[in-house]
């Protein structure tokens, strides 16, 4: 995303070549961000986390101090064997996504499903708990 617009039909152009899904850099795939949903209900918070192509243990979800964070990370390589030559290249890619849990939030009860590219979270509510009324003795 550029800052400043230019007018340059042919530096679009260019732009929109290299920004393209046929041209990748190795810089360009290796940190990524995928696409969240967040759904809250009454029961509980639901998290859509778009990151097809990754295997289920290809994911770390941890929470600590209010903080759940979901990463991924995955390798493939690619061999090619022309003439006199042989090419091997390999391309790691990853990423991580943070979020602050709001207090209402049972850490122990969070669960996690990956299904057709998508890991969900589930987040559950504590229960509201009652104004505890406590007598104060008077000394």
């Amino acid at each position: 995303m550029s800052l400043i617009r230019t007018n340059f039909p042919a530096l679009s152009l260019f732009n929109d070549f290299l920004n393209s899904e046929g041209y990748r850099t190795a810089a360009s795939e290796q940190n990524w961000v995928p696409a969240v949903n967040v759904i809250e209900n009454d029961k509980n918070y639901e998290i859509e986390v778009a990151a097809p192509g990754l295997k289920k243990d290809q994911f770390n979800i941890t929470v600590e101090n209010g903080l759940l964070t979901v990463s991924g990370n995955t390798t493939s390589e690619e061999e090619t064997k022309e003439k006199n030559y042989t090419r091997k290249e390999f391309t790691t890619k990853s990423f991580s996504r943070s979020f602050t849990l709001p207090e209402n939030i049972d850490e122990e009860g969070i669960k996690a499903k990956y299904e057709d590219g998508i890991m969900y979270l589930t987040l559950a509510k504590k229960e509201k708990e009652a104004p505890k009324k406590k007598q104060i003795n008077i000394q």
